[in-house]
């Protein structure tokens, strides 16, 4: 550190305070009893202000700039605006001693003899503190919250904002050391507030806000009158009766003198960020100095060590960018590192440091040797064992204890020193000198070597990492280069001021001068970039340069030298270069001219760096090709102008190495086809034709599909040209292919009728199946596209498409809710599996939606598919009528749930009290087992309940009623059967005779309630119901005798034997083929003579099995064709006979269903429905 005086004034007056304007352009200087303002940068007086009428002690600027104060011995504080105009006055009751203003609220603390004031713009008035002595010093904290007083008797009193005492600090030497100067370290980058704190026992001391000293006192030596901080508080300055000003760190360590005065230094101050220090003394000497500090490092390879706030030493890792720090407590004279080793110059002694380990990333240091002597040197280097001091000519080498071991004396002065490696003990130093030598000198060696030497003096030196070249910068800002074994100057270049090979690669150096880096390589031009700073090291790809005080690593691509190889063809050199550091964009450069250069090994190296693996492949390709003897270069050369897309380069070597086939599928895969075709050779139509072809996909590619199947037709791709018009809906060309086709060639066709069929052109895609032939592709477009008429008319021709139409069929009337008709057509297509699936789909449906006269009807239907199924297979019989009569059962037991639901669902009754009891007794009867979904026996119980109330059925309505409730009744019927229960009670306990039931074979009455079921409780024959009315009809089952067959015993009841009758025959028979009645056409009563059917019904039954009516050919030819019903059921059932015993009353069956019924009911229903309501078998009007 020196100091260099900018200008110097002198005023009449002792200079007691001054200040600096927070932008650093003004000087305030207390002289006298006036303030005098300097222009900073040239020392000009500005302008004097008058306003006080004594000496002026004190003066501090406001951190705002915008205004400043000054105190003076006449007792008064004025108020000066940065335009150097006094705005305020005011005054305290003694001389003012000391102004300062709080940094952020800008109030003004102007301290007296015996007290201080407290004033802000804000406040008409000052507010004042009195204090029991006088205070000398004031001094804001950073933050504005505390103001520190130094006073007189050696206290320093610290307070709030509000002038309250918050801590009171006692300095041992009382009233005998006077506080004379105090300040707070400005530095942000401080946890805590420190006090500087300066007394007249002449010691310096710091302390925390809390009043908690820090270290020891320092002893000055001198009564010191003033102390300030540098703006960052790095630094201290303290002036007083020594006559100077002094540099001090921030913890008291003394570094050196700003700058020696005439008398005593009573102020002094630094510019607000800056190095500059403003003094004033005794004699009214105003001196202003430049503070410079120069830079103390060394710099080994990639470890670079600086000093740091002058005492400190930052050893610095320049690629991993660590830093450690080495604190010392004394100026850092000198620094020098190399290797593991670290050497610190301080005033009266030198620090060996060596690394921990030997781990190159290692960063943590420890002290291994300590010299304790002053060493006056220029220049410091350190080896593995030694160091060497240069003073001047002359070189002394140390060792470690201090001892000096060697010296060598030169003829000129020593310019450059620099350890260029070696092994411990035995290091080699290249040395510079003034006078343009260039010298190696060896430790351990007395005699320097003299390398060779030059007219000019040495500023700057650098030997290859082969030690073969010498790099040197003279005084002329030259650099030149030479051979150290020939001593041959190889080149020159100006604007240098500093120079560095590369560590990694021989032939490459940089030096930087000018504001510019310039890199050479071999004999090459330099390669320019920007770059401020001197170079000092350089790496691989990185440079160190050194700009003002920091060291910085520049990643350099070495694009530039690695172009300058490659056009010189030199590969494998431009590879090293590449691997120092380039970019991507440069590898890939270096790999494509390697290859074109046909220089494999290098190119896939580049290739694979930046992973490209397409050339790879080719690479690899071209090397098999290689060891399998192929040595054309050519047509390598043209396979890597293909890859690269130089497409016509490639198709002349290829034409020139006799391959004109691959210059053909080049331009043909490329769809460049004009040129393909300069390559068709003798014109093999297979070329053509492939060619064409390529052409046709490409156009296909490009979105232009005409194109494309023309040329496709023309090259005989049928396939693709259908494909293309197919998807762009071109039945017009579809049509022209179809027809040109050949009908055998049956796939170009079927695909014209895929996308006919697909474009909705079923009358085109017929005629294409009816050109190739393929009926069952007729078949299913007809099903398809639901043309069923045709479908129909072809199956009837071929029969063996029957399956192929009705199936469809039968699906499709399905899916569109007509399951009878999609039932009947899968019957007409045999498929009884579907058929019954269908059916019992639809019943399900049915019962779960309550509609249990369709329900019926399906289940009727569902009987007789599986009646159909016994007579076709076998196998099933015997299952298929169990589900027969199951199904017959059923449809019976829903036929007859329909009127119940009915009943109790809606409002109104459709039938008469006696139809409702018959149906509901029938239905609990045939519920003995078990209850179908959908049934409700509480609905059946409660219509019996009622009805048998109506009817006088008092005892089956109780036993109705109780049975309701032992079951789950809802809500809406709970007070209707609750009531019904009550008021039963109150009728007679039997049953109306008049609704007895009566067995016509054995003439017994049954009891309403009957736990057989629907048969005779004593006969066991069980009864025939009207299928409308369910009474209990007048007819009696009967069976053949065995050996009698179905048709002739229809023939013998055809004879009708006359019998003696003592009345005229007044039975009219009508029979048509939907029915079979017997009709009474008067009232006169028969009389007939005995029967041998009634002669068989007088049997009485003994026992508890059912024995049935058998009747012989006797007994048939004696019965009458109008007494008799026949249920004429299919193969293989049996046919049932039924007689009736009161001829009057006429009985009608249908013919489809066989259910009977009382025929005015029948002709009623009929009148209806215009069907019979079991089976739904449609009657024209005409048969009636």
């Amino acid at each position: 550190m020196r100091a260099a005086l900018t200008w110097r004034d002198r005023a009449e007056q002792c200079i007691y305070d001054l200040a600096f304007k927070p932008d650093g352009t003004q000087l305030i200087i207390a002289a006298g009893n006036r303030l005098l303002v300097y222009d900073t940068s040239d020392g000009t007086l500005i302008q004097p202000l008058k306003g006080h009428k004594d000496t002026v002690y004190c003066v501090a600027y406001a951190k705002d700039g915008k205004r400043f104060a000054s105190g003076s011995a006449d007792k008064s504080v004025i108020i000066w605006t940065s335009k150097l105009e006094g705005i305020l006055k005011y005054t305290h009751n003694d001389a003012i001693q000391c102004v300062s203003y709080n940094p952020l609220t800008h109030q003004l603390a102007s301290c007296s003899s015996g007290d201080f004031g407290l004033w802000s713009p804000e406040q008409k008035s000052v507010s004042k503190h009195k204090t029991s002595c006088k205070i000398t010093c004031c001094s804001w904290t950073n933050d504005g919250q505390y103001l520190a007083l130094g006073m007189f008797n050696g206290i320093v009193s610290i307070r709030n904002k509000n002038g309250d005492e918050k801590v009171k600090i006692e300095r041992p030497g009382g009233s005998s050391s006077p506080i004379w100067s105090i300040c707070w370290n400005p530095s942000r980058d401080e946890r805590n507030d420190i006090l500087a704190v300066a007394d007249w026992g002449q010691k310096l001391s710091f302390y925390h806000l809390s009043g908690k000293q820090i270290g020891k006192d320092r002893v000055l030596n001198f009564d010191p009158c003033c102390i300030s901080y540098f703006t960052k508080g790095e630094y201290l300055l303290l002036g007083g009766s020594d006559r100077q000003v002094s540099l001090f760190t921030r913890d008291g360590v003394r570094l050196g003198t700003v700058g020696e005065q005439s008398s005593w230094v009573w102020t002094c101050k630094v510019k607000p960020d800056s190095n500059y220090v403003a003094v004033g003394c005794q004699d009214g000497t105003i001196s202003f100095y430049q503070l410079i500090f120069s830079t103390v490092h060394g710099l080994y390879k990639d470890r670079y060590a600086y000093r740091d706030n002058m005492t400190d030493v930052i050893v610095q890792h320049l690629i991993t960018e660590q830093k450690v720090r080495i604190k010392g407590r004394e100026l850092v004279k000198k620094i020098a590192i190399y290797k593991n080793r670290l050497a610190i110059q301080m005033p009266e002694k030198i620090l060996i440091y060596e690394l921990y380990s030997d781990d190159s990333a290692d960063m943590y240091y420890r002290v291994k040797e300590k010299i304790i002597k002053k060493f006056e040197c220029n220049l410091l280097v350190v080896c593995s064992n030694h160091i060497i001091l240069c003073q001047e000519k002359r070189l002394q080498c140390l060792s470690f204890s201090g001892v000096k071991e060697r010296e060598w004396l030169m003829e000129s002065l020593i310019r450059y020193i620099k350890v260029i490696g070696g092994p411990p003990g035995r290091e080699g130093l290249l040395v510079g000198l003034k006078n343009g030598q260039i010298l190696k000198i060896f430790v351990d060696n007395a005699l320097a070597i003299v390398l060779l030497k030059q007219s000019t003096a040495v500023r700057c030196l650098d030997m290859s990492a082969s030690r073969n070249k010498l790099a040197v910068v003279d005084e002329n800002d030259t650099c030149l280069v030479y051979d150290i074994h020939t001593k041959e100057l190889l080149f020159q270049e100006p604007n240098a001021n500093s120079v560095a090979w590369n560590t990694q690669c021989e032939d490459m150096l940089c030096f930087s001068g000018g504001g510019y880096l310039n890199i050479k390589a071999s004999n090459f031009p330099v390669h320019q970039q920007k770059l401020q700073g001197f170079v000092v090291g350089y790496n691989g790809s990185k440079i160190f340069c050194l700009h003002v005080f920091s060291m910085s690593a520049v990643e350099v691509p070495q694009s530039a030298p690695m172009y300058q190889y490659l056009e010189r063809k030199m590969f494998k050199e431009a590879y090293q270069i590449a691997c120092l550091g380039v970019t991507d964009a440069d590898w890939r450069e270096l790999a494509m001219e390697a290859l074109e250069g046909l220089e494999f090994e290098t190119a896939k190296k580049a290739f694979t760096r930046v992973r490209d693996l397409r050339y790879l492949e080719l690479i690899s390709s071209i090397e098999d090709r290689k060891k399998h003897g192929e040595n054309n270069n050519d047509l390598f050369l043209a396979d890597v102008y293909a890859y690269q897309g130089k497409f016509h380069e490639a198709a002349k070597l290829y034409k020139r190495s006799g391959h004109e086939n691959l210059a053909l599928e080049m331009y043909s895969d490329l769809r460049m086809f004009d040129h393909a075709k300069e390559f068709l050779g003798s014109g093999d139509p297979k070329d053509t034709k492939m060619l064409i072809k390529k052409q046709a996909d490409w156009a296909k590619d490009i979105n232009e599909p005409k194109a494309a199947v023309e040329m496709y037709l023309s090259a005989g791709e049928h396939m693709k040209a259908i494909e293309i018009s197919g998807d762009h809906g071109w039945v017009d060309m579809l049509i022209e292919i179809a027809r040109k086709l050949d009908k055998a060639e049956r796939e170009p066709l079927a695909k014209c009728a895929f996308y006919f069929k697909q474009l909705d052109n079923p009358g085109h895609a017929a005629e294409t199946y009816m050109k190739v032939g393929d009926l069952k592709a007729l078949v299913q477009l007809h099903v398809e596209t639901h043309h069923w008429e045709e479908a129909f008319a072809l199956s009837e021709k071929h029969p063996e498409f029957k399956d192929e139409v009705y199936v469809p069929y039968a699906q499709w009337l399905a899916e569109n809710d007509r399951f009878e008709e999609a039932q009947k057509a899968f019957h007409k297509a045999g498929r009884q599996r579907e058929a019954v699936r269908v059916l019992e789909q639809l019943t399900h449906n049915a019962v779960v939606e309550s509609r249990f006269n369709d329900a019926a009807y399906y289940y009727w239907m569902l009987s007789m598919q599986c009646l159909d199924i016994a007579q076709e297979n076998e196998g099933q019989q015997t299952e298929m009528l169990q589900k027969f009569h199951h199904f017959q059962h059923l449809a019976e037991v829903y036929h007859v749930y329909h009127f119940i639901q009915r009943y109790t669902e809606e409002p109104f009754s459709f039938h008469l009290p006696e139809t409702l009891f018959n149906i509901s007794r029938f239905l609990l009867h045939s519920l003995t087992k078990e209850t179908p979904l959908g049934i409700s026996k509480v609905n059946t119980l409660l219509a019996l309940a009622k009805q048998s109330k109506a009817l006088g059925a008092y005892k089956l309505a109780r036993h109705a009623y109780d049975k309701l409730q032992g079951l789950q009744i809802p809500e809406r019927f709970q007070k209707s059967v609750e009531l019904g229960s009550l008021t039963i009670r109150s009728k007679p306990f039997h049953d109306s005779e008049e609704l007895v039931p009566l067995c016509y074979r054995c003439s017994t009455n049954n009891p309403l309630l009957n736990n057989l079921g629907n048969v005779c409780i004593n006969c066991r024959q069980p009864f025939v119901f009207s299928a409308s009315s369910y009474e209990v009809l007048h007819l009696v089952e009967f069976y053949l005798e065995d050996g009698i067959t179905d048709e002739e015993a229809v023939a013998l009841i055809d004879l009708e034997a006359p019998r003696v009758s003592k009345r005229e025959n007044k039975w009219q028979e009508m029979m048509s083929d939907h029915a079979q009645s017997l009709r009474l056409d008067d009232s006169t009563d028969i009389i007939e003579d005995d029967d041998p059917f009634t002669a068989k019904l007088s049997f009485e039954q003994g026992g508890s099995e059912f024995v049935p009516v058998v009747v012989s050919r006797a007994v048939l030819r004696s019965m009458s064709r109008r007494d008799v019903l026949i249920k004429r059921w299919p193969r293989p059932l049996r046919w049932q006979y039924y007689r009736s015993l009161l001829p009057d009353a006429s009985i009608t069956m249908c013919p489809s269903c066989f259910q009977m019924f009382h025929t005015e009911d029948y002709e009623l229903l009929i009148l209806q429905h215009n069907c019979c309501p079991f089976c739904r078998r449609r009657i024209d009007e005409s048969n009636q």
